[in-house]
């Protein structure tokens, strides 16, 4: 995210809501360009740069949905779904696309900053840091590239998956690694399924570490994980 306000696309139909959005987030010292339709929406993206989006999902000429896809195939700016539909399918469609949250309405103005603000802070802390490849976790040295987890001369061949979610972790290094969050990031679901799946892998990393004492991988119960290096 770049320095000074952080740079918002809005996109909302509905004239009186942008509206009032526009300005509340404009309050809290957001720059926010409010677009009235998806076509419109696509124009302005191509011609600025945007530090996130927020997306009304039924829209006229081009629906939010196909906006997202349209952003996404050049750029990850992270997005956020508005819509008046609660149905899960719609949000399993979102995530699949790439959302990185999502709003139904009614929603409150303060819980949409706070939505923006987590996306804002893990987008920035992410964006540059998935440009690296190689970790030192204590006494192992992580390459993401080549997938591999080394300790003293033992190397361990790691699937994709593990070394997606071993390079979270590593992101969020004694914080919190959200459940949700790492299950759209790599299993593009989040669902019953995928999130036993992702357990499983989080036991296969807890093995691959267990030779130095010094690192952990905490369940936090509800919300997720925590790689702890002492």
């Amino acid at each position: 995210m770049k320095s000074g306000k952080p740079k918002i696309l809005l996109v909302e139909d509905d004239l009186n809501l942008g509206t009032i959005l526009k300005e509340y987030l404009s309050v809290k010292s957001f720059d926010v360009v409010h677009c009235l339709n998806g076509e419109e929406a696509l124009n302005t993206f191509s011609q600025s740069t945007f530090d996130i989006c927020i997306l009304d999902v039924m829209m006229p000429k081009v629906d939010g949905f196909t906006v997202a896809e349209k952003i996404r195939a050049v750029s990850q700016t992270p997005f956020i779904f508005v819509t008046a539909k609660s149905l899960l399918d719609d949000k399993i469609e979102g995530f699949k696309i790439g959302a990185d949250d999502y709003v139904t309405k009614p929603f409150s103005m303060e819980e949409l900053i706070v939505r923006i603000n987590a996306v804002l802070k893990r987008s920035n802390r992410l964006n540059d840091a998935f440009e690296k490849s190689d970790y030192k976790i204590s006494n192992y040295h992580f390459s993401f590239d080549k997938r591999t987890l080394t300790i003293k001369n033992n190397e361990m061949k790691l699937t994709s998956k593990e070394a997606e979610l071993l390079r979270l972790l590593c992101l969020n290094r004694n914080a919190l690694l959200e459940r949700s969050y790492a299950l759209r990031k790599i299993w593009k679901d989040e669902n019953y399924f995928t999130s036993r799946s992702m357990d499983v892998y989080i036991t296969k990393l807890r093995n691959y570490l267990k030779a130095d004492s010094k690192i952990q991988i905490v369940n936090v119960h509800g919300a997720g994980f925590k790689l702890i290096v002492k």
